[in-house]
């Protein structure tokens, strides 16, 4: 009995951006290569081993290394074989992944265990009975509160609990996002002074 079998191999080539420094390269060794050749970025061992995990990893998401104060280079995991390639089809593919993954790494900020006080203002569309005529308008009112919380988002929960759960305010107002400019949110510490 004879078996005939033919594999695949499927690889991942790495996109690596810094400013306007960019490339496609196909493996590990490549991209620190390349890395090294920026004056910029200190590639050490811990760079290494975490580019290896990394790429070896299930995650599909864009990886940020941070350089500076303000400045990261950027490693995106592409099944293409060109730079060109890449710009053509996949950069919109990535687009969104990057996104996404910017949109989970914004919640894990606001579900951070951090407690202690929070200062937070609140800027919420107020129901408004108007007497005269029986009907409501919208209007814009801001709630500012002192709250002890565990994180972000359990005061941004508790200041929701406390609005709706108020008399005086229309069960038609309408709340923003804890993502909106809406909702500003400033860690005080152990003490809300």
């Amino acid at each position: 009995m004879y078996f005939c079998a033919s594999f695949t191999a499927f690889y991942m080539n790495l996109y690596i951006r810094y400013f306007q420094n960019e490339t496609l390269v196909h493996s590990v060794e490549e991209a620190l290569d390349f890395l090294s050749s920026i004056t910029d970025i200190d590639v050490d061992e811990f760079l290494e081993q975490d580019l290896r995990q990394f790429v070896n990893s299930d995650s599909h998401y864009p990886k940020r290394y941070k350089v500076g104060t303000r400045s990261y280079f950027i490693v995106i995991k592409a099944d293409v074989d060109t730079l060109e390639e890449f710009k053509e089809h996949g950069a919109q593919k990535q687009e969104i992944l990057q996104k996404q993954q910017e949109r989970k790494e914004r919640q894990d900020v606001y579900a951070e265990v951090n407690p202690g006080w929070y200062d937070a203002s609140l800027t919420f569309k107020r129901v408004i009975s108007i007497p005269q005529t029986s009907k409501f308008q919208y209007r814009d009112a801001t709630f500012r509160a002192r709250v002890r919380a565990e994180s972000i988002q359990d005061c941004y929960n508790r200041i929701l609990d406390h609005l709706r759960s108020r008399h005086d305010i229309d069960p038609r107002s309408q709340f923003p996002s804890i993502k909106g400019r809406n909702f500003v949110c400033e860690f005080l510490g152990e003490s809300p002074e």
